[in-house]
């Protein structure tokens, strides 16, 4: 209760960053843990479209489309819904060039 209360006065102090820290290690400025939990996350895209897609479209063309979907939200600061926004715009590049095969 104690550090709940100083939270709310001094959200600044150092017991509470430190106590923020230990709480969301990968919030403290850990950028690079998120570039890497948005990197996994686009692998497992990257899979998914590549069995969905297989019938059409190679695994390099699947690479390709997620590639060129992620490179399109690069300067976006928010990054949390980065993978899922690429994966539709991915999807929806490979539906479209499966739609103009046929």
């Amino acid at each position: 209760m104690t550090q709940l209360a100083t939270r709310h006065h001094s959200p600044t102090s150092s017991t509470v960053r430190g106590a923020e820290a230990e709480q969301h290690p990968f919030q403290a400025g850990g950028t690079v843990t998120d570039k890497a939990r948005e990197e996994d996350a686009i692998h497992g895209i990257v899979e998914r479209l590549t069995n969905t897609f297989s019938a059409t479209h190679s695994p390099a063309e699947v690479e390709d489309a997620a590639a060129k979907a992620h490179a399109s939200f690069t300067d976006r600061p928010v990054r949390e819904f980065v993978p899922v926004l690429v994966e539709r715009k991915a999807r929806s590049i490979l539906s479209k060039h499966s739609d103009d095969e046929t």
